[in-house]
């Protein structure tokens, strides 16, 4: 490091321009991230749905309807004609109606009026439409235009082009509220006024740095966009004001700013790196989850990590040194007390704490194991006009929930029999098939191009299956499971199933078998850091059960109050906050076995305690506050799941940790002194309890 620290102090203003220079280049390279909003592309390749969607992709020119448009008092003459205005809307692939599956010049009284139905009730007319992907958001604006304000335009489609013209506004909103707090935070705990902006700029160019790299991938989640770039600015914070504080610190020394800062990039290097480390295994542990979407976040937060880290270590030293003359004339006077008597208040309330969180251990570790979970983000719009829509829709035609079954082409007769097996099926309204709509006695040659591409292809026949279900829950489910079932009768294993519901059916398989894999990685490397930072055998476990049951207890809240929590918010709040929060835990027990070393136990909790307390306040503050910002500017479940469960976790890890941790430090002091490598703790007279 002595090395390293040279070459940053010497060649300070060469790298000051590199650094600038390269966020310069990544801020727009981030605004070309294509960003996806579809977390059901993330499924595995293994999973069935996924399979269905590779032979409908390379098979099917006509792509599942993913909108839906009604329109009002209409005649069936004035429906063909809004067909054909809707399909040459840019961005519409295909319109499905009435007409592709019966002949309408005849009288409609003569066909199925379940199929009917389907697609014109009481002079309203349902098209369904399939929406270019990518061009959600320009499309739905377009059909909004042609049909006007009595009319609807609901689907999966509009939905997320709802959530795609909230999403970038709720970032930037959710970051005009969070820096500004932060500022504040900052300004309070800091003694310069131009501190907070030093940081703020080390951590800012950072965050446009891995924002920007991001270039290299497809594209990004939109949870990854969402939330990455806000937790990242609160988790990695510290490290900036580490090495301010180690350099403020050490011009009290030494009159020479470049001495000084030398010993400041040395002395915190190590403990950056290992507050850093285990940030970084703890996102790095959402690689392994078989839902994809853990690879994108996880990735995507531990890149985040490293420039972080390098930037407070590299960047932020070099900018403080043009800058220290500056800030040496902005100084002010300490708006926060020293704390160093916090441990008086403290340890008045550990006692309780400890009790209470010793008997709520088993029942909120159960808890958290029974919460009920959503899957899919499908009330990500409610409030705008595509929710009211859909409901609208739904008004009107009833639930109609689609589902596509995928099976092998050849036998009309046993397609037959299998859509008279899926229409008895409790919840199906409705199935649409070649054999069981235009009849298997019709050569499909007669049939118009668009209702053979709806039912055919080369080697597989479409069947669609309408289910008076929402897209997700128990019941839907097991209906799922019978459909899939009964497909598999007929076909065995060459029987596929697609739609939205499927898809989130074979969602929850994927993430409820990540959940144990996910944890378990991300406890043992974790431990793993804590076992080389503090070669001791008993720390690790200390350390590790105080944020675990900061987790337990947040998770489990939940089900406690029986809300409802989508899972990939739960999995996700699982790593980020034991990796994020075991930072405090480790800098109040670095603290201690640093003081334990010349007094005696008592006196090294509360120096540790009041030394350290400041540091975690500021901290825990600001990665908290990032959850509730991001729970109040985010309309998607998911993303508003991960803040509130993030600004509730940070403030259960800060209270254990400054409460339970520092009574366990005492209790269990021999056994720490016992398993830990050359501990060299000061011997404390007989009557020290």
């Amino acid at each position: 490091m002595e090395h390293v620290a040279n070459f940053i102090v010497k060649r300070r203003k060469l790298i000051i321009i590199a650094f600038v220079l390269m966020a310069l280049i990544s801020a727009p390279l981030a605004m070309l991230t294509k960003v996806n909003y579809d977390v059901l592309d993330y499924l595995p390749e293994h999973a069935q749905s996924t399979q269905a969607l590779k032979i409908m992709d390379s098979e099917f020119s006509e792509d599942m309807p993913n909108a839906e448009v009604m329109i009002h008092n209409i005649s069936i003459a004035e429906a063909l004609d809004y067909k054909q205005k809707i399909s040459q809307v840019v961005g519409v692939n295909s319109v499905l109606w009435l007409d592709d599956v019966v002949d309408i010049k005849r009288p409609l009284e003569l066909f199925d009026q379940d199929t009917v139905e389907q697609y014109y009730k009481d002079n309203v007319a349902l098209f369904q439409i399939t929406i270019e992907e990518a061009s959600e958001q320009a499309t739905t604006a377009a059909l909004y235009e042609l049909i006007g304000d009595d009319n609807a335009v609901g689907g999966n489609a509009a939905m997320m082009a709802a959530m795609q013209n909230a999403t970038a506004n709720e970032v930037m909103g959710a970051f005009f509220i969070l820096v500004p707090a932060i500022i504040i935070i900052l300004a309070l705990s800091t003694t310069s006024w131009l501190e907070p902006l030093l940081l703020l700029i080390s951590i800012g160019v950072a965050i446009v740095l891995n924002m920007g790299t991001n270039i290299v991938y497809d594209d990004v989640s939109f949870i990854t966009n969402s939330v990455s770039p806000i937790l990242q600015m609160a988790v990695s914070l510290d490290y900036a004001i580490f090495l301010l504080h180690s350099f403020a610190d050490y011009r009290k020394q030494y009159g020479d700013a470049n001495i000084a800062m030398k010993h400041a990039i040395k002395t915190s290097f190590s403990t950056v790196a290992s507050s850093a480390s285990t940030t970084l295994f703890g996102f790095l542990a959402l690689v392994f989850m078989e839902f994809l979407i853990g690879a994108d976040l996880g990735i995507n937060l531990a890149k985040g990590i490293i420039f972080s880290f390098l930037s407070a270590m590299i960047f932020l030293p070099a900018l403080t040194l043009g800058m220290y003359k500056l800030m040496d004339r902005t100084k002010h006077r300490p708006f926060l007390p020293s704390f160093e008597n916090i441990y008086r208040v403290i340890s008045k309330i550990a006692i309780p704490v400890t009790i209470v969180v010793i008997l709520a251990i088993v029942p909120t570790f159960l808890g958290q194991s029974r919460t009920d979970f959503l899957y899919g983000s499908e009330s990500a719009g409610v409030g705008t006009r595509a929710q009211e829509d859909s409901d609208k829709i739904k008004e009107h035609f009833g639930t109609n929930n689609l589902v596509v079954a995928l099976v092998p082409r050849g036998d009309v007769a046993k397609e037959q029999q299998l859509s008279e097996s899926l229409r008895s099926l409790e919840h199906v309204t409705n199935v649409m098939s070649y054999a069981s709509t235009v009849g298997p006695e019709i050569p499909p040659d007669i049939l118009s191009t668009a209702a053979k591409e709806q039912f055919y292809s080369e080697n597989h026949a479409r069947i669609l299956v309408y289910v008076d279900l929402p897209i997700e829950g128990d019941t839907t489910f097991n209906t799922m499971a019978k459909i899939y079932e009964t497909e598999k009768e007929y076909y065995g294993d060459d029987a596929y199933m697609l739609g939205r519901s499927p898809n989130l059916y074979d969602m929850r398989d994927v993430v409820q078998s990540d959940n144990m894999r996910v944890n378990l990685i991300a406890i043992a490397s974790i431990f793993l850091v804590l076992l080389i930072t503090f070669r001791s055998a008993i720390l690790p476990i200390i350390l590790t059960l105080t944020i675990e049951t900061a987790i337990w207890i947040n998770l489990s809240v939940p089900y406690f109050t029986g809300t409802n929590v989508n899972y990939i918010g739960y999995l996700v709040l699982n790593t980020v906050q034991l990796g994020a929060t075991v930072d405090y835990a480790i800098l109040l027990t670095t603290t201690y076995m640093r003081y334990r070393k010349t007094m005696p136990k008592n006196t090294a909790v509360s120096k540790a305690l009041g030394t350290s307390f400041k540091s975690i306040l500021v901290s825990a503050t600001t990665l908290s506050l990032a959850g509730f910002v991001l729970y109040a500017t985010s309309s998607n479940p998911v993303v508003g799941d991960i803040g509130i469960m993030l600004g509730r976790g940070t403030l259960l890890s800060f209270t254990l940790v400054i409460c339970f941790l520092p009574l366990m430090l005492r209790l269990l002091d021999p056994l720490i002194g016992k398993f830990t490598l050359k501990p060299k703790f000061f011997k404390e007279a007989r009557h020290e309890t």
